[in-house]
């Protein structure tokens, strides 16, 4: 028998955004993956971004996110049109502020649909998107004494 395209698992679902957050505490991969788990899903991309240890080849010492209030309405925003561009079943992103060390986990987000090519172009969607247009700046502190502030993510 031949397989049919009219699966309703084939789309994407009616309500995909399953977490939105930016916190001021750690963030959690088991979390992010648990909220985008969907049997329909054939795919499942995520992506984590850390804090690393340089930058434009200066050690990094420490450095501290901020967000203006309206950027995880902006974060759901960017999601719904994520979801909105593909075949989305379910989708997570959330995104930490505050202090934050070498090796923490500053930003996750998942995407799950019904092929991998698709779960992999949202999720790169995604991040790419909240990266350029979420109103979060991250304060950098170098180990030489210079300081840097970066835009949105």
């Amino acid at each position: 028998m031949a397989p049919s395209n009219d699966h309703p698992g084939e789309y994407a679902a009616d309500d995909p955004v399953k977490l939105i957050a930016v916190r001021d505490t750690a963030l959690s991969l088991d979390e992010v993956f648990k909220a985008v788990g969907d049997d329909a899903a054939g795919g499942t991309a995520l992506f984590v971004g850390t804090v690393r240890d340089h930058d434009g080849g200066v050690d990094v010492d420490a450095l501290a996110y901020s967000s203006h209030p309206s950027a995880e309405a902006e974060m759901r925003r960017i999601a719904e049109k994520v979801a909105a561009e593909y075949p989305v079943r379910a989708l997570a992103a959330v995104h930490r502020v505050g202090d934050l060390r070498v090796g923490d986990l500053a930003v996750v987000v998942a995407v799950s649909c019904p092929h991998r090519g698709e779960a992999f172009e949202a999720c790169r969607k995604l991040i790419d998107d909240l990266k350029h247009e979420v109103p979060i700046w991250k304060h950098q502190r170098f180990s030489d004494g210079t300081e840097e502030w970066v835009g949105a993510c």
